[in-house]
């Protein structure tokens, strides 16, 4: 029986969901869109007309989306590096279910490269928002933002900055919504600066080894001080008080005030112990969370060591029992062989003695 297993053309479908169909439709239409040549037929004319209100509007309906196009800068990365195209690196995520798309080479870029990256979109987001709002103004009377390309781009950094001088300002809808959209993204990349500021600013393992061991031995040196201090001016106390024949009592009263002065700092030197001994109480509890997962990877450990073991033992006895029973096999065989062989010949002498019997009759 032959089973016929036949591929026709229209598998293709199988592979094609509702959210794949989406995506590439939306790719289709951001690579599509073109903006609208405005002002090509007042080109070849010798009076130029400036461009109305509703073919700007056109044009920045068509323009804008186009720069949706960026994704595909992303896309390039992911197919022509090697990190990413590697087949190991593949395999790890496909094993945890991580697919490689443009957010994860962002993300990725972000880690190793953040100020580039921050860098490189915040120009990229200062041409693009300053040419829109150049469009956006065309039309208007007011010749600050239309005339002049520099100015909308010192209008777009101070926006993105969250400076504003006040000195450029748009004049309609379309400029606004992107001096709006600016400020939003600003805000967003000035809060990932301090971010990415405080990750370089904060100490590592190593380095935080080695700053407790400098308090360490700070707080160590202030506490022998403060004590060597308060029995210094107690000594004076009471040598001005009881050992000489005259009491000194400004004498008395300044020591006592130096004596006051002593406990002011314990204070602190308490405060700073309490911190290193909670940050103390942290790394021990660290480690003996450390220690338990240890423990119970090392139970697991053992007990696979265990069932092992047990499954090379049970395997020698299979060994044991095959060897054993090898030699009964054959002895078996060869018995049962021989017996065949008996009874096969005396078959044999049977036919040829009824064929002897029949030749003679």
């Amino acid at each position: 029986m032959t089973m016929v297993v036949q591929f026709p053309l229209t598998d293709w479908r199988i592979a094609m969901t509702t959210e794949r169909v989406t995506l590439i439709v939306l790719e289709l239409v951001a690579v599509a869109i073109h903006p609208y040549p405005v002002g090509l037929a007042a080109y070849f004319q010798q009076n130029k007309p400036q461009p109305s209100l509703s073919e700007t509007e056109l044009e920045i309906v068509l323009a804008l989306p186009m720069f949706l196009r960026l994704y595909l800068l992303g896309r390039a990365m992911m197919l022509h590096s090697r990190l990413f195209t590697d087949t190991a690196s593949r395999s790890i995520g496909a094993l945890n279910k991580i697919h490689f798309n443009t957010r994860f080479v962002g993300k990725t870029l972000m880690t190793n490269y953040p100020g580039t990256v921050l860098m490189i979109f915040s120009v990229s987001l200062w041409i693009v928002a300053a040419w829109g709002l150049h469009v956006c103004e065309r039309h208007h009377n007011y010749r600050d933002l239309s005339s002049n390309y520099m100015e909308a781009l010192w209008m777009v950094s101070v926006t993105f900055l969250s400076i504003g001088y006040g000195d450029v300002v748009p004049h309609t809808y379309c400029g606004r919504s992107i001096c709006l959209l600016t400020g939003i993204m600003g805000a967003g990349c000035t809060v990932l600066v301090v971010a990415v500021v405080a990750r370089k600013l904060e100490l590592t393992r190593a380095e935080k080894h080695v700053h407790n061991f400098m308090m360490d031995s700070h707080i160590t040196k202030r506490i022998k001080i403060a004590a060597a201090n308060v029995l210094r001016e107690t000594w004076l106390i009471y040598k001005h008080a009881k050992l000489k024949s005259q009491k000194d009592q400004t004498r008395v009263r300044d020591h006592q005030r130096k004596l006051l002065l002593c406990y002011k700092p314990q204070r602190h030197l308490i405060f700073m112990i309490w911190s290193s001994l909670l940050h103390y109480i942290h790394n021990t509890q660290m480690q003996t969370l450390m220690y338990d997962v240890l423990a119970e990877v090392q139970g697991c450990r053992e007990d696979m060591d265990n069932h092992i073991l047990s499954l090379e033992k049970n395997v020698e006895e299979l060994r044991e029992g095959f060897r054993i029973l090898m030699p009964l096999l054959s002895s078996t065989l060869s018995t049962q062989n021989s017996s065949i062989r008996h009874l096969l010949r005396e078959r044999e002498g049977r036919m040829e003695e009824t064929g002897g019997g029949q030749g003679d009759r």
